[in-house]
C-alpha cells in the first residue's frame, strides 16, 4: 500500500504538553457540561490539543527518516473529545482522555496502528497493533498466526525482549470458530485475542517534555515487526480476493 505523503511543514513544533492538559481532562471527567468545556476551551486549545497535533506531526517527520510507515497530521490525526452516545448506556458526552492515531496512509482508524492517549482512567500511553479489526480482517490475522506459529512466537519473543507483551484483555475464552482444531497449538492464546496490541504507559513528568517524540518513535520501531505481520497478512488476502 503506498504512503500517504507527509506534510511538508509542522504547524507548530512540539514543545511539550502544558501544565493545563492533565488537570483539564480532570476537571472535564468531573464537569461533563458544554458551560464548562466552552469556559475551558482556550485551556484545552493551549495545553492539550495544540500539543498533540505538534506531536503527531513531529513523529510523522521522525517516522519517514527512520523508515517506519506511519503518518498523520494535526487536522486528520486527532480524535473529537465529544463521545458518540447514541448507542450507549453510558450519556455522559465528553471523553476524559485525548487521543491520536497514525497509520499507513494516514486515515483514522486503518488496520495496523499507533494511538496515543493523554490523560483517562487507564492513564497516559502509546500503543500499536491492530485493534477492533473487522471480522473478516481478524480472522485473516488469526490464519497467518495459525499458519506459522513458531513464527508467530518468534515475534512474540522479541516483542517481550523490548519489554512489550501483547495485551490480553477481552480475550475469548474458548477457541475462536473454525480454530477449535488448534486448542493445542503452542500460539492457542494469541489465537484467542481480540486485539493484537502492545503498549507502554507515559509518565506525566514525560508528557511535558520534547524528548516524548523520541520515545513513541523508540516503542513503535520495537512495535513494527507486530506491525508489519499484520499488514503483510492482510495485504496478500486483499491480493487475493
Amino acid at each position: 500500500m503506498a504512503r500517504a505523503p507527509l506534510v511538508e511543514t509542522v504547524s507548530a513544533p512540539f514543545t511539550g504538553f502544558g501544565p493545563g492538559a492533565l488537570p483539564f481532562l480532570e476537571g472535564l471527567a468531573a464537569n461533563q457540561t458544554r458551560d464548562w468545556f466552552l469556559e475551558h476551551r482556550p485551556m484545552f486549545e493551549r495545553d492539550l490539543r495544540g500539543p498533540l497535533g505538534a506531536l503527531v506531526e513531529a513523529l510523522a517527520f521522525a517516522f519517514a527518516a527512520h523508515d517506519i510507515p506511519l503518518t498523520g497530521t494535526a487536522k486528520g490525526s486527532l480524535f473529537r473529545m465529544n463521545r458518540d452516545i447514541r448507542f450507549s448506556k453510558d450519556k455522559r458526552p465528553y471523553k476524559t482522555n485525548a487521543g491520536a492515531t497514525m497509520t499507513r496512509d494516514g486515515v483514522k482508524m486503518s488496520n495496523g496502528l499507533l494511538y496515543i492517549q493523554v490523560g483517562g482512567e487507564d492513564g497516559s500511553m502509546m500503543a500499536a497493533g491492530f485493534y477492533a479489526a473487522e471480522p473478516k480482517d481478524l480472522a485473516t490475522l488469526r490464519q497467518a498466526i495459525a499458519a506459522d506459529p513458531e513464527h508467530w512466537l518468534g515475534l512474540e519473543s522479541r516483542l517481550a525482549d523490548a519489554g512489550l507483551a501483547l495485551s490480553m484483555g477481552e480475550g475469548l475464552t474458548r477457541m475462536p470458530r473454525g480454530f477449535e482444531h488448534l486448542a493445542s497449538s503452542p500460539a492457542a492464546n494469541a489465537l484467542k485475542l481480540r486485539h493484537l496490541v502492545v503498549s507502554r504507559p507515559i509518565t506525566p513528568e514525560r508528557l511535558a517534555d520534547t524528548a516524548l517524540v523520541d520515545d513513541i518513535a523508540g516503542f513503535t520501531a520495537e512495535a513494527l515487526p507486530l506491525l508489519r505481520f499484520g499488514w503483510r497478512a492482510l495485504d496478500r488476502a486483499r491480493a487475493q480476493a
